[in-house]
């Protein structure tokens, strides 16, 4: 395999506060890779700087051999590295599959495709709808985003990071506030729509991280901690520290 994404010497410091130390990472082409660590332990952090949603202090970035360290989160995004947040991001007032079209429309690259008549945005229609089936909601084209469950908002945001066909996904706790029945759904789904990408994702269900990663890196303190499939860091008696320490089970 070959490295997707890696990071070397990674830093980020806040007037003094160290939030993330010297975190050397590396998520192999193909691979699902989890970032997990009990509270505190510069999680997001480091997931907003890989995304390019902070600057490191030090340390280099590349994505797929390319230097992005210095490159903004919306470059970055055109090349095929895509993200996504704790709180759902979708257009409450658009049905699904609109919401599915605009993601598609800035693919394109042109702005004005938003002021476009209904006539011409209906060529994207049919690969829209694709991508909802893709992520099971058939069922909801024509249901505007706002009346949909929390889960299945979860999975039309999946839906619209997928119209922009990205090589790379990064999934901001994508099992945050679900129900089980939701985090059973979303975890199919992300297996489903890994073949043929790299998926990094920070989570703190650690039985979706054990059912669902290749392999896993474990901060605290702003540092690597361990690394290795869940067998491995799951019996890392730093890592059992870190998390009972911590106040976790």
């Amino acid at each position: 395999m070959s490295a997707m994404l890696q990071a070397s010497g990674l830093t980020k410091e806040f007037k003094g506060f160290v939030a993330v130390n010297n975190v050397d990472l590396t998520v192999e082409r193909g691979t699902i890779h989890a970032l997990i660590g009990p509270n505190g332990a510069g999680k997001t952090t480091c997931f907003n700087l890989l995304t390019k949603f902070l600057q490191p202090t030090r340390g280099t970035i590349t994505y797929d051999g390319r230097d992005i360290t210095s490159m903004s989160a919306a470059d970055i995004a055109r090349l095929g590295l895509v993200r996504s947040f704790q709180i759902s991001a979708v257009f409450d007032d658009l049905t699904v599959l609109e919401n599915v079209r605009i993601a598609m429309q800035r693919r394109r690259g042109d702005s004005y495709d938003f002021w476009r008549s209904e006539v011409v945005l209906a060529q994207y229609d049919e690969e829209a709808r694709g991508y909802v089936e893709s992520v099971g909601l058939g069922d909801f084209l024509n249901h505007r985003a706002a009346e949909l469950s929390y889960g299945r908002k979860r999975a039309l945001e999946i839906a619209t990071t997928l119209a922009l066909e990205p090589e790379m996904l990064l999934l901001d706790e994508p099992m945050a506030g679900m129900a089980q029945a939701d985090v059973d759904r979303i975890s199919a789904l992300i297996k489903r729509i890994s073949e043929g990408r790299t998926i990094l994702m920070v989570e703190h269900n650690l039985s979706v991280v054990a059912d669902l990663s290749d392999r896993i890196t474990v901060l605290a303190r702003g540092e690597v901690l361990a690394e290795g499939d869940y067998d491995t860091v799951s019996k890392s008696p730093d890592v059992i520290d870190a998390y009972i320490g911590a106040g976790h089970d």
